[in-house]
């Protein structure tokens, strides 16, 4: 496989040809028909043979590619690295790298949800669905997750009960901390838990309390372990999911002992996004250098083998105000940014630094936008990462963001393993 960046004038007929592949698997990989294309969209080509294009080299390839120069020469016998158009190269299958997935999904209506975990279940080890959220007495919200819980286990993914400290207002870190730090609500929660474990059938918990406070830290990872040993002799798996942390320095991250929390639970996804989100000013949701810095910093304090990294299906979309200062934002998933960038006709940036694509446009009332993302190129990536530090898995925020390259790629790096 390689990833073609659309250029001016291309079309999914035109690249088809260009690089003699079929219409009909072009157009799969990629969410795309007889639909226009916008000049730096990313495509993934589902071809083992490249055909070069003028001003190609061994070095463009082997980016387009995620395949080294060194293999490229290999295994096309390349006397020098001068490429002319017009000629085939092969491009060597990639070894598979095995992976246990951990994604998320979101209850809608029992068709719907009987469909998507359906469709994503070979690519997942577990789903973790979200969400139940706790009360300052321990009790736990309902949640009708019955549909997706028999999906789950007639596709062999172990589904896992999202545990979040969510209010009507947001996550809270005082409510944590109120329930961390009282025995008998802390122990009612871990009560309520076990029950939900077994009227539900879940293979396990994750928990998601986000926002924790700097004083809580004992306390959370405290409650984790108890949460553990409560768990753990029945074999149910307690997971953890953790905000992406590049060193102790960030005050607001200060409540999560990465070293306590990666000895007591099985494994942490890791939400290596929203580096920039609706609160913030715009910029690159899962920026590489931040993913890089996140994973680096997990390794000091928990194996690679705990770690699954938790990569994003959406962006943000920001308006800005007349100074450039964005004034609110919502979020997008991938097919919707680009679909956005084809209606208003702007070309699609990329940042090579961030490994991020990004577009401006002007809506029908005037107002500035600005919109970061993830994509083929930005993804493909990120799945690089997981294989050079050897990760225990990837997962995604969240499944019903609809990004339709995140299928075919998967496919291309990873072998995904089953644990039920």
């Amino acid at each position: 496989m390689f990833i073609y960046t659309v250029q001016p004038g291309d079309s999914v007929f035109h690249i088809a040809a260009k690089f003699q592949v079929s219409m009909s698997a072009l157009s799969t990989a990629n969410g795309v028909a007889n639909t226009p294309l916008i000049p730096g969209e990313s495509l993934f080509i589902p071809s083992s043979v490249y055909i070069v294009q003028p001003g190609d080299s061994l070095y463009t390839l082997s980016q387009m590619s995620f395949t080294s120069e060194s293999a490229l020469r290999a295994a096309n016998r390349l006397p020098s690295d001068n490429l002319t158009p017009g000629m085939r190269l092969y491009i060597p299958p990639r070894p598979k790298y095995p992976i246990e997935g951990l994604s998320y999904l979101v209850p809608t209506t029992p068709s719907q949800d009987q469909s998507m975990a359906n469709l994503f279940a070979t690519y997942n080890a577990y789903y973790g669905i979200f969400e139940y959220h706790f009360y300052a007495n321990g009790d736990l919200s309902t949640l009708d997750d019955s549909v997706f819980v028999a999906a789950a286990r007639n596709n062999h993914v172990a589904p896992l009960a999202t545990i979040t400290n969510l209010t009507a207002q947001g996550f809270s870190g005082s409510l944590a901390s109120q329930v961390l730090n009282s025995p008998s609500a802390r122990q009612r929660l871990i009560n309520n838990i076990l029950y939900l474990r077994t009227s539900h059938q879940f293979a396990g918990v994750n928990v998601d309390f986000e926002e924790v406070l700097e004083g809580d830290r004992d306390a959370y990872t405290g409650f984790l372990h108890q949460l553990k040993q409560a768990l753990s002799p029945r074999g149910y798996y307690t997971s953890v999911a953790l905000p992406p942390k590049t060193s102790d320095n960030v005050p607001w991250l200060r409540g999560y002992d990465y070293g306590g929390i990666g000895s007591v639970v099985d494994f942490a996804f890791i939400m290596a996004y929203d580096f920039h989100e609706a609160h913030t000013q715009p910029g690159p949701v899962a920026p590489i250098t931040g993913v890089t810095q996140t994973i680096e910093y997990t390794l000091q304090y928990m194996r690679a083998n705990k770690i699954i990294l938790g990569v994003p299906r959406y962006g943000y979309d920001w308006i800005l105000d007349a100074n450039g200062t964005a004034t609110s934002a919502s979020a997008v998933s991938v097919s919707s940014a680009v679909q956005t960038a084809r209606q208003y006709q702007v070309p699609i940036q990329f940042s090579t630094q961030d490994q991020q694509p990004y577009f401006r446009y002007q809506d029908t009332s005037g107002r500035s936008h600005v919109v970061w993302f993830e994509d083929a190129r930005a993804r493909a990536a990120k799945f690089q990462l997981v294989v050079n530090y050897r990760l225990r898995g990837v997962g995604a925020w969240q499944l019903q963001f609809e990004f339709p390259q995140a299928i075919p790629l998967i496919q291309e790096f990873f072998t995904p393993k089953k644990i039920i």
